[in-house]
């Protein structure tokens, strides 16, 4: 059946999820906890998707041909803009494989990749006969057990309008942003900003210490003048406590910044902060930590800690 054709709520749809990383398999258990008709679930780390199948009485898809075949609404939540191609264009198994399948299947794309690879899986699912829809998320994952997300929806204005309660089932703040580039375009920028926003802190905090500054009485001074942000709210202490449980990781925090410096390299824009907080962030990569939460940049900014950045 062509998308057009639907009549039935998408919330009364057999959904599945590809992608069970920390934000995909919370949303999973958010759709569950709904009481939503999650028929499959799918992650190419085998372990991670059965485990979350026993947990949520799910099952395990064995493809992603077989996710499309029983479902009728997939969510992805991908790494990168390579995972996102693999899991529809891979030759030996995607998500459009069998097109007879794909045909009305509606696609919710919730990974931050570039706005060239939203507007490519647009392409490739219309072409199938299928609608996506472009959501990337701005919040982390206490707010996607809870189904608080901030959530930026970009595609056919139809599409975006099928999905909404779906989408406010998932998210507080569901904004449309227009045409399928818009969204992950936004997201770009706002990541920018908070992961700039991040190392500035941390700069700042490590300085504090090197001059003998007590952390507690900056963090204060800061909170009450100019130099208050909401990453200060959500990561000083864990700069100085170095506490570093993922929320965000610092691997995304530099993917994410390179998104943003090539659509400043497409406006001719040099973008110097984000560059430079890139380098930092892939300099966490190179050592090992990746995996930390985006706050660990502290490690490379505070003078007595091993890690300490030699940029």
């Amino acid at each position: 059946m062509d998308f057009e054709a639907r009549t039935s709520p998408i919330t009364q749809q057999k959904i599945a999820v590809v992608g069970l990383g920390r934000m995909g398999g919370n949303i999973a258990r958010r759709l569950v906890a709904c009481g939503l008709y999650l028929v499959r679930l799918y992650d190419n780390k085998t372990p991670v998707a059965q485990s979350l199948s026993q947990e949520l009485n799910v099952p395990v898809a064995q493809s992603l041909a077989e996710v499309t075949a029983q479902a009728a609404v997939v969510i992805t939540v991908v790494t990168d803009d390579a995972a996102m191609a693999d899991i529809y264009t891979h030759p030996a198994d995607n998500l459009l494989k069998n097109t007879d399948n794909a045909l009305g299947t509606v696609f919710i794309n919730c990974a931050t990749v570039s706005p060239d690879s939203h507007q490519q899986i647009n392409a490739l699912t219309r072409h199938c006969g299928a609608a996506a829809l472009e959501l990337p998320m701005a919040s982390s994952i206490p707010q996607a057990v809870s189904g608080t997300l901030f959530l930026m929806a970009a595609g056919k204005k139809v599409v975006f309008d099928y999905a909404a309660p779906l989408l406010d089932l998932l998210g507080e703040t569901v904004i449309y942003t227009g045409e399928t580039g818009t969204a992950s375009t936004l997201k770009a920028l706002l990541n920018m900003v908070m992961i700039i926003n991040t190392a500035a802190l941390a700069e700042g905090l490590g300085l504090a210490d090197a001059l003998g500054l007590d952390l507690k009485m900056v963090c204060d001074v800061f909170s009450k003048t100019g130099a208050h942000s909401r990453v200060l709210e959500t990561d000083s202490q864990d700069m100085i406590n170095q506490d570093y449980e993922t929320f965000f990781s610092a691997a995304h925090a530099a993917k994410d910044t390179n998104i943003a410096l090539k659509l400043g390299e497409s406006t001719k824009l040099p973008l110097p902060l984000a560059r430079v907080t890139a380098e930092l962030y892939q300099a966490m990569v190179d050592r090992g930590l990746g995996e930390l939460d985006k706050s660990g940049i502290a490690e490379l900014q505070f003078k007595t800690r091993p890690n300490k950045n030699s940029l």
